[in-house]
Formats: structure tokens, sequence, C-alpha cells
């Protein structure tokens, strides 16, 4: 294999990025600390710790990413954490 031919299948992938989407989670007034953790481990597959500083920076900033990744698979954690009653967007 040539070496142009290495720098094109370089820039083949390169090319095929996938674009990055975030889950953001806002604060609101209803649900507790407690039930926020919980969900953020279920749903977001978190650590103890994580959950906890997400919920602390949603707490105090108003919102906060608690999720990255591609849209489709953003998608349905982001529904979940709707129907649990929580205030989230994908970004």
């Amino acid at each position: 294999m040539s070496s142009k031919e290495k720098i094109q299948e370089q820039g083949d992938i390169l090319d095929k990025k996938v674009e990055q989407h975030e889950i953001v989670l806002h604060n609101d007034d209803v649900n507790t600390f407690d039930f926020v953790i919980e969900a953020l481990i279920d749903v977001c597959e978190h650590t103890l710790i994580q959950a906890e500083q997400c919920t602390i920076l949603v707490h105090y900033k108003g919102k906060a990413s608690v999720k990255s990744g591609a849209y489709n698979e953003l998608k349905s954690r982001c529904s979940k954490l709707l129907d649990l009653g929580l205030s989230a967007e994908i970004v």
C-alpha cells in the first residue's frame, strides 16, 4: 500500500465523525436529590459520585450536561428521564 493510499484512508475515517449531542438536565423544585441521583445511576449509568456531582451542578447552575453521545443513543435515555418526571433535553 502506498503512502498516498494510507493518507486517503485516514482522510476517509476523519470524514465519518459522529456528531456528538448531550442530554441537559434542568433544575426543578419537585424532585429530591436522592431521586435524581438514582435516576442518573439507572438511566445514564453513572457511578454514585458522578450522579451526585451532576445533581449538585444542576441544583446550583440550573442545568448541566449529564450524558453525551450520538443522538440515537441518547434519545431513549432522555425519554426515560422525562418519564421519571425530570426536565431534560437533547442538545
